[in-house]
């Protein structure tokens, strides 16, 4: 069989994507400049979050997926992000090939919050290298890409913030059930609002408005441990 080695040596955000997209630079090479006529790769992308470290905030944002940092030593597993196929041309030795990878602000999706949670530094990640290989000087020949293929990359965080920022420039994104958004819709047109964000802020501030003042604390009260239950 061939011994291909994968190799990833950067990543960019793509300016012209009609949705957002990471492009990564793949070195495939074939040992002892073998013959490759082409490689149908699958290629899936786990982000492994215990290569890492995580401050205060970080580690906020990211009690969500992971919960408590007291318990990362349980719940600190591989979290997945992408599964993606690409045709290789041919080439004999060495080639090199970008890998483009859509992604999602969808803030349900695992990977989304965690990417959003990250402040600066580096996102670890681990490249997965399966399919079919044809090869041969001359003539075809079949052969499996072995399952044990892979490459660690660590995806700088300033290169997702900038394609998140390209598709939505200082916005978030939130996903709703199809009846709330119509009676989201509904209360926009009954009091005549001119955007979502007056919408939301209006019914944040008519909830604000709602809320009982909470009674002052006086000295020397002994208030309930975080770990005691009130009486109902």
């Amino acid at each position: 069989m061939t011994e291909l080695g994968f190799t990833c040596t950067g990543v960019r955000a793509d300016g012209y994507a009609a949705g957002p997209t990471l492009v990564f630079r793949l070195r495939i090479t074939a040992a002892g400049d073998a013959r490759v006529h082409a490689l149908a790769l699958r290629c899936q992308i786990r982000i492994e979050p215990a290569r890492r470290g995580y401050g205060p905030a970080e580690a906020d944002g990211l009690a969500d997926l992971f919960g408590e940092r007291s318990r990362w030593g349980t719940t600190l597993q591989p979290v997945q992000f992408a599964q993606v196929p690409l045709m290789v041309p041919g080439f004999t030795g060495e080639t090199e090939i970008d890998l483009a990878v859509p992604c999602t602000y969808d803030m349900d999706i695992a990977a989304t919050r965690y990417f959003h949670a990250l402040e600066e530094g580096e996102a670890p990640l681990l490249m997965l290298f399966s399919g079919t290989a044809f090869t041969g000087a001359g003539g075809f020949r079949v052969e499996p890409v072995p399952w044990d293929r892979e490459a660690s990359y660590r995806l700088p965080v300033p290169v997702w913030r900038e394609m998140i920022e390209q598709h939505f420039p200082g916005c978030g994104w939130l996903r709703l059930p199809r009846d709330m958004m119509a009676e989201l819709l509904a209360f926009r047109s009954r009091h005549s609002l001119a955007s979502w964000e007056a919408t939301v802020r209006t019914l944040l501030d008519a909830a604000a408005a709602a809320e009982p003042p909470r009674p002052p604390v006086r000295f020397g009260s002994v208030l309930p441990r975080a770990t005691e239950r009130t009486a109902p």
